[in-house]
This record gives structure tokens, sequence and C-alpha cells, in this order.
């Protein structure tokens, strides 16, 4: 299952794909699409389900390249690509180069999706929270202008991801926003009794606008509510399940 951001999709010489848990081969606590052997899936069912997702993107053959996530703020340049078993840590990967498709791994938190057709520089990135907050948004831009990149001429696109009817956190997790910009408290929506709502994709989208990013599309899919069409670590953690599936979202140069 493929979704795609329109502002992206009107790109040319760029193909993308927001790719959710329908369309594989994986049983269990990863049907189908899963995308990662970090939970415990089969590598044959990962290797396929990936061959699957670049077949349907029209460039099959090509490796997918994705960083070691850890919510951090590091974008690696990608000039030959990795496996997943040598990936550097890192949550957003930037190139320039056609030969490898971008892409980033996520359950609840914000994919994002970049690129820059006049310069042919494209990136991905994994914004959850921390990251987001910490500046993985602003450290891709940078690592897209160092390779040639304007920000004024980059689409960006925030991809499925856990919605704020979803996101309820306490009084403590919004103040780390409003320390920093007492302006965030607009990403903050009242729950029930003292909690919260978090509008992460809108924060995210905040960041693109604020490193100075063009064009941001932002998708409304809700990944913890969406049971059928997407995994959610959120969904999985409220029923006590260890194991889950890891949706990918990817983008290449054409």
């Amino acid at each position: 299952m493929r979704t795609t951001a329109p502002a992206l999709a009107g790109l040319g010489g760029i193909v993308h794909g927001f790719f959710g848990r329908q369309g594989g081969i994986s049983r269990g606590p990863f049907d189908s699409l899963n995308a990662s052997v970090r939970n415990g899936d089969e590598a044959a069912n990962v290797a396929s389900n990936r061959q699957r997702i670049v077949e349907a993107l029209g460039i099959g053959g090509r490796p997918i390249v994705t960083g070691f996530q850890v919510h951090g703020t590091i974008c690696l340049p990608v000039e030959t690509p990795w496996t997943s078993e040598t990936a550097p840590e890192g949550d957003a990967v930037v190139t320039d180069r056609p030969g490898a498709v971008l892409g980033v791994l996520t359950a609840d938190c914000a994919p994002v999706l970049l690129a820059d057709p006049v310069a042919g520089v494209v990136a991905a990135a994994h914004a959850g929270w921390k990251g987001a907050l910490d500046g993985i948004v602003e450290a891709t831009v940078a690592g897209m202008i160092a390779r040639g990149a304007s920000a004024a001429r980059i689409v960006a696109a925030v991809g499925p991801c856990i919605g704020p009817e979803s996101y309820e956190v306490g009084p403590e997790f919004e103040a780390r926003f409003v320390e920093q910009r007492p302006e965030w408290a607009r990403f903050f929506a009242p729950g029930a009794g003292d909690r919260r709502q978090f509008d992460l994709k809108r924060f995210v989208a905040e960041r693109l606008a604020g490193a100075g990013v063009g064009a941001v599309d932002v998708l409304d899919d809700d990944t913890c509510a969406d049971e059928a069409r997407y995994f959610s670590f959120r969904r999985a953690t409220r029923r006590h399940e260890k194991r889950f599936g890891l949706q990918l979202s990817v983008i290449a140069l054409a």
C-alpha cells in the first residue's frame, strides 16, 4: 500500500512513497509489509517486502538505504549504499546520487521526505518528538544545502504518523516544548484531566517552515488509529504487545 504526497508527486525526476502495512508476505504481528528485522521478523520476509517496495516505485533492483535510527539529529550523506547490518547511526539520509533509495522506518514517528529537483538532491528523515524537538529537520535541510540544494526550492512532505487524537501526553511533556518556545503551546490541545494531545505532524511541519523549506505537504493519516493500514508502536504498547512491524517511507532520484 503506497501513499504519495501531491507536492512531491508533481516533481520531475523524483520518485517517492509512504508505504503502510499492506501488500507484503510477513505474518503474525508483522502482517504484512513489515520492512525491518528489528522486532523479530524473518530476514527473508523483510527482504521480499523491501523488494516489493522498490518495484512499486518502478526502480526495482536499487538498494534501500536507512540509518540506524536512535531519535537523534544526525543526517548521513549517502555516496555508496550500505546494508542494514552496516548502517551507521543517524535519523536522516541525504544524497545527490541516483543509485540508492533513501528510506526511514516508522511506527508512529513522522517520516519526512524532501527533494530539491533543480539541484537533484533528496533526503528522508525520521522525526519522532525528541528528534523533532532537538533539530533533526534542520540538520536534514542543512545536509541538503551542503549538496547544492536551496531551502526555498525544497519540497517536503510529512507522511503518515500518530495523530493528535491518539497522542496523549502529560503536562511534563508539554513543558519540554514550552520551555524552549512558549508559542509551541499551540501544538497541544486539552485532553482528559491534566492530559494533553500533541500534534506531532504539525510541529514537524512548523520546523520545516522555520528551516526555510519552500513547500510542505502534511498527510492526515493517523497510524495509531488506522490498524488496517499502519503499524503503531503506541497501539502495540497499549496492548502490551512486544512485537510489531515497521513501515517504510522512501524517496529517490529517478
